[in-house]
């Protein structure tokens, strides 16, 4: 079936339920219908014999020749009838086996109400019979009236023949919908399909909708989704790649000129020293942007994994100081304060030393003599900030500043505060950031892990 087209799967599925219907129903229906076809049975029995003692008389006969015990069982509502005198094991009516007589002439004397029902086996065939007490000619009479099962035997057999005369009907008829079902479904998904295969080629310029049921628009809404987020996801790659280019190029272009400089002998020796310096910062410099770059690239790859691997409880005491320490002598004129060292949460220990360091580099660029690194307990959640007092943002620089190459006044590369962005997404946090009355102050909220 793994290799049947969609038509024939629909169908088989079909033909699979009208089959489980089938087999239920054949378990099911003859046990209900054994029961009301065994009770239209004993009425037969009643109704021929109410014909024949109403009324009763002295001169009651049965006929003891029309049909054979055994004739009677092929007929389907064919009525047989015995009269049973007395004790005296005389009767009249249809001649019956000995071993059957001996059963019903035991259960009519020990019968002890007026009208009872009964049945037996004989010769792998049942026979219902019912007992009626009555008078007769002045004597304690018997009467017995028994037919076959043959009548119940063949109105199963005919419901049997019915049922799969049916069920072959609607095996073929299903054959129909199964077709349509089919288109209905095929379509939508040979649509789908070429719009995969556009997409593999990378073409998913064309917006895609399906028309049709709540299911195919659900899908047709993931599908358009899926290839909005690809068109972001590859103008963020051109644009990645054309800001990493623009911002290595600067710095490459001053280190060849200088180094052209001095190959070509026309940098003054007593400017020779100062040149290497230049070209020794701008290394430097570029070396900053390409780790930059690699590691807001090694970001987007751990996005799956949730930092399961690296987590560790990390206080905030140790991980403030070290920044601290780092930063201490980059700009005398500048006071770094911490608060909160007690604080404690889980993350991974590396990357929030880099979202620290990112968020003390950008304070330190903007504040006139104060920057607090603070951590504090908030609602379930660390709240981590990083505060100067230097100027305030606009608003509608602070929408984008944790964007890739968004550069504020007097920014460098525009990578630090997008891997912030990325450091605390990891995390299942969020980072904000606020005018405050003498300042700015960088926020991270990261929520505790149960």
């Amino acid at each position: 079936m793994s290799k049947a087209n969609l038509t024939q799967r629909i169908w088989l599925s079909f033909i699979a339920i009208i089959v489980m219907l089938g087999v239920l129903i054949a378990v099911i229906y003859p046990l209900s219908i054994q029961g009301t076809l065994e009770e239209e049975s004993y009425q037969i029995i009643l109704d021929e014999q109410r014909r024949f003692i109403n009324p009763i008389s002295d001169d009651f006969l049965l006929d003891e020749n029309k049909k054979d015990f055994i004739e009677r069982r092929e007929a389907a509502r064919s009525v047989g009838h015995v009269l049973l005198i007395n004790r005296q094991g005389r009767y009249k009516g249809d001649p019956i086996p000995q071993q059957v007589f001996n059963e019903m002439a035991t259960n009519a004397y020990n019968q002890p109400h007026e009208l009872a029902r009964y049945n037996l086996k004989y010769e792998e065939a049942t026979l219902f019979y019912v007992i009626r007490k009555i008078d007769f000619a002045g004597n304690h009479t018997y009467f017995i009236s028994y037919m076959w099962d043959t009548y119940r035997n063949q109105m199963v057999q005919q419901l049997w023949q019915r049922l799969l005369f049916i069920l072959l009907i609607a095996g073929a008829a299903s054959l129909f919908p199964a077709l349509w079902l089919a288109r209905y479904l095929r379509e939508p998904l040979v649509e789908l399909g070429k719009r995969f295969d556009q997409i593999a080629k990378r073409n998913w310029k064309e917006p895609f909708k399906l028309e049709g049921g709540e299911e195919f628009e659900t899908l047709s809404r993931q599908f358009e989704l899926m290839r909005q987020n690809l068109i972001k996801y590859d103008e963020g790659q051109k644009m990645f790649i054309q800001h990493a280019s623009h911002e290595l190029k600067t710095p490459i272009m001053i280190i060849k000129s200088y180094a052209q400089s001095v190959k070509d002998g026309v940098m003054e020796e007593e400017d020779l020293d100062e040149t290497m310096d230049i070209i020794l910062h701008e290394a430097s410099r570029m070396e900053k942007r390409t780790r930059d770059m690699i590691y807001f690239s090694k970001l987007d790859t751990l996005q799956d994994e949730k930092v399961t691997k690296e987590e560790e409880w990390i206080r905030f005491g140790t991980l403030a100081n070290e920044i601290e320490e780092r930063f201490r002598y980059q700009r005398d004129d500048v006071q770094i304060m911490i608060e909160g060292e007690e604080v404690q949460f889980v993350g991974d220990g590396e990357q929030f030393e880099i979202l620290l360091d990112n968020l003390v580099q950008n304070a330190l660029r903007y504040a006139k003599d104060t920057i607090i690194l603070k951590a504090e307990k908030s609602e379930k959640a660390t709240v981590i900030s990083v505060f100067n007092n230097g100027s305030g943002i606009p608003e509608e620089e602070q929408k984008q500043m944790f964007e890739p190459f968004q550069k504020g006044n007097g920014g460098q590369f525009g990578l630090g505060l997008a891997i912030v962005k990325k450091i605390t997404s990891l995390h299942n946090g969020t980072v904000t950031v606020g005018n405050r009355e003498n300042g700015v102050e960088f926020s991270v909220k990261i929520p505790e892990i149960d």
